[in-house]
């Protein structure tokens, strides 16, 4: 079991959500959130999760315990969606392994 974190801006939410149906995960929750960026240098904007020049923005957390057998379906969504994009705001997916849970 895995804990699946994804954050992108709140405009992908429905993609997001496509790509958990794809992988089959069954249950999952989200909020939505304000994502932070302290840097809005030309570098930075370039750089960052976001895309944009703005400071704050309207994005979304997405988490989700997932059996291990789905993860990877889950990132090469991701990264297929991410590479058709031409914003520079991205969806954004993180695993942590589960030690133990009740």
């Amino acid at each position: 079991m895995k804990l699946l974190l994804i954050t992108a801006v709140a405009a992908y939410t429905k993609e997001v959500k496509h790509i958990l149906k794809i992988a089959q995960v069954k249950a999952y929750s989200y909020k939505e959130v304000i994502g932070c960026s302290n840097d809005v240098s030309e570098n930075a904007i370039e750089s960052n999760w976001f895309g944009t020049e703005r400071n704050e923005n309207e994005s979304v957390l997405f988490y989700a315990f997932v059996p291990t057998e789905n993860v990877a379906t889950v990132f090469d969504a991701v990264k297929e969606f991410n590479a058709t994009q031409e914003t520079l705001s991205h969806i954004h997916v993180a695993v942590i392994k589960i030690e133990k849970s009740n």
